[in-house]
């Protein structure tokens, strides 16, 4: 093969909020300098690849979504790839390699990546690189930027392996049509074992050169400004980092072009289940959004009209108009209903705000903040404190990147997501839900304090409800204190009552994670009420909260449940206040009241085949929880926590133990 070809792999990448979409652009970008030619596709375009007669290289980058679950655009395929009627050699000629999304807080990290890299193998399919898994608790980058610099290293030898495949192939057909062999280069010997050594292929192993790997250049810096302090931070660094020759990413090709030219209100009809999750679409806080337009020099612009058009001179592959943006919208408009400006900035894209900065220093610190040698840095001063782009733009004054670079590197301003916590049996037509104020405290790289994007929006929004003083002032004046809110239905859900009633069923739920369960209970009443003839199951409930007095959310709606026999068993534990002196057995945490009530548990769950549903913290309460579960399975069972494990997932495949968790 001629060495100046380009070799082609395809690339495919399932995302759920644009990460792994990210991540192979990325990978797409840097595979040309490295002689190597990226078919990219969404896994969900499957008009454009067929894997039954793919004969290249195949990567996938691959997210995870809910507590475990592929994400949404990879489920078509899941689905197809599952089919038990397709033979165990049906991916047999297929070679790849697989790069899985996840975060560690949750119970069943990277799973999206782990179903389709189990089912691949178990279709024939074999790797020819090892796959990587990624922790976006501790930073994704970790180990995607090693994995992405092995990738080519490992193309290479699967390439250098089929040739040398292909030519034996031919001189074997050539010495049996009697015609001489051709000689096999020399500098190729031993590559017969290639298979074996790139099937256990390691990370660790990886070891790139410098002309292979991408911008391996000094910054092109003329002076530091030498500094008296020997702490870093966000804008500041010190030796060993800033006398360091650094490795910087390459420059990302633009490709928007901006041009510029002299409120939502969306009805729809909401069906629920109680259980049901949706999204809430949500601003930006405009106070940031004002603040953002002055620092970007286009307060006088704001109201303009946006032209988006692609780049003709562009490098990138496979540019598109972004399509959360809609057409005619305005500057305005768009850093406010459009981009997550809250997004932590990736080092792709201060790697693109070197360019539009002026000072010396700052570029120099940008630079370091996104090189190798800077990992460090990136992670204590941008990633670990949820840095965001206004806050970049006050510590490097200088920088005043062009609305095109936002566009092309913030990520899509995502709706969020709750549950409901009404029952439209019980409240026909009304949605219910709960929600906390989430803080962001101001921190050395962060000025000021922040709230939750969507939370201090909906928190400002029902302000003038909780106060009525505010909402006769309005009534006064002619103001309206009608909220709209738009919303759509999470897609996908699966936490359901049961669908027979005399089925039992236990609940826990500490904090705002008792809310899908009030909904549970009112359409469980309103059933109750409408047919007296039914046999209903008992029910449970674990609450848990701080302070008895101040956290204990619904507490009259629960013991009206209780009261009228709809909710058979209330457990209640406050983990911040003394045990009552009348507790024989004190608890703090629902883990503990669940403990208490191991024999009933175990009953429930298998003798009386019911469901168990968890919904909260995923970090802490629902490990513990799982924990506490594996315990009573094990002694009740009279097995190890191993096989109590595997009863576990049993139950999690009948649907039996659902959560929905959050982190």
């Amino acid at each position: 093969m001629c060495c100046d070809i380009k070799r082609r792999f395809l690339l495919l990448y399932a995302t759920q909020k644009g990460q792994a979409k990210a991540i192979a652009e990325e990978i797409c970008q840097q595979a040309d300098a490295h002689g190597f030619e990226a078919d990219i596709h969404c896994i969900t375009e499957s008009d454009k690849y067929n894997l039954v007669t793919e004969k290249d290289p195949l990567v996938i980058v691959i997210s995870t979504t809910g507590t475990g679950d592929p994400p949404d655009t990879a489920c078509k395929f899941v689905k197809e790839i599952k089919n038990k009627t397709l033979p165990p050699d049906h991916f047999a000629h297929l070679r790849y390699g697989l790069l899985g999304l996840g975060d560690s807080e949750y119970m069943f990290f990277c799973n999206g990546g782990k179903i389709v890299d189990k089912r691949l193998q178990e279709l024939g399919a074999q790797h020819f690189y090892e796959t990587g898994l990624a922790d976006d608790c501790v930073g994704l980058e970790i180990v995607v930027e090693p994995w992405i610099d092995g990738l080519w290293l490992a193309l290479r030898r699967e390439f250098t392996s089929r040739n040398i495949k292909e030519d034996m192939s031919n001189n074997l057909r050539a010495v049996s049509n009697g015609v001489s062999a051709m000689t096999v280069d020399p500098s190729m010997s031993g590559a017969c074992s290639l298979d074996s050594e790139i099937q256990h292929l390691k990370l660790e192993d990886l070891e790139v050169k410098a002309t292979d790997t991408l911008s391996q250049r000094p910054a092109n810096v003329h002076s530091v400004v030498s500094v008296q302090n020997t702490e870093p931070s966000l804008d500041r660094s010190v030796p060993p980092l800033s006398k360091s020759t650094l490795n910087i990413p390459a420059l990302p090709s633009e490709y928007i072009d901006v041009q510029f030219q002299d409120s939502i209100d969306q009805k729809t009809t909401f069906c629920y289940q109680p259980g049901d999750a949706f999204c809430v679409i949500c601003p930006n806080n405009a106070r940031e959004v004002q603040e953002l337009l002055h620092l970007l020099g286009l307060s006088e612009r704001k109201e303009c009209f946006v032209c988006l058009k692609i780049k003709q001179a562009t490098k990138k592959k496979g540019a598109a108009q972004p399509e959360h943006i809609p057409e005619g919208s305005t500057v305005e408009f768009i850093l406010t209903w459009s981009l997550e400006i809250r997004a932590v900035p990736k080092k792709a894209f201060l790697r693109a705000l070197v360019e539009y900065t002026s000072d010396a220093r700052e570029k120099r610190r940008l630079q370091e903040l996104c090189s190798k040698q800077g990992a460090s840095d990136y992670n204590s001063f941008i990633r670990d404190p949820n840095i965001c782009l206004l806050d970049l733009l006050h510590a490097f004054p200088t920088c005043r990147p062009p609305l095109n670079l936002l566009i092309e590197h913030l990520p899509k301003l995502q709706a969020r997501s709750y549950s409901a916590s009404s029952s439209n049996l019980f409240q026909p037509g009304k949605l219910q839900f709960v929600f906390n104020v989430v803080e962001f405290p101001s921190s050395p790289s962060r000025l000021v304090s922040r709230k939750g994007v969507c939370t201090g929006w909906l928190a400002e929004l029902v302000e003038p409800m909780l106060q009525p003083h505010k909402n006769s002032l309005n009534a006064k004046e002619g103001k309206s204190s009608t909220v709209k809110v738009s919303i759509f239905a999470r897609p996908i859900n699966t936490f359901h009552l049961p669908s027979d009633p005399s089925v039992p069923f236990m609940m826990v739920g500490p904090g705002t994670g008792v809310s899908p369960f009030i909904g549970f209970l009112q359409h469980r009443q309103k059933l109750q009420e409408q047919h007296t003839d039914w046999k209903f199951g008992e029910t449970w409930l674990f609450f848990g909260c701080r302070h008895q007095d101040r956290d204990y959310l619904f507490r009259d709606e629960l013991r009206s449940f209780v009261e009228n026999s709809t909710l058979t068993h209330l457990k209640v534990c406050f983990s911040r206040d003394p045990p009552a002196a009348t507790e024989k057995n004190p608890t703090k945490y629902v883990q503990d009241n669940i403990r208490l009530c191991a024999k009933e548990v175990a009953r429930v769950l298998l003798k009386e085949r019911g469901c168990f549903y968890v919904c909260g913290d995923a970090k802490h309460m629902a490990k513990d929880v799982n924990d506490t579960l594996v315990d009573i399975l094990s002694t009740d069972a009279g097995v190890d926590k191993l096989e109590a494990m595997k009863i576990l997932a049993t139950l999690r495949q009948e649907k039996r133990y659902l959560q929905d968790v959050w982190a």
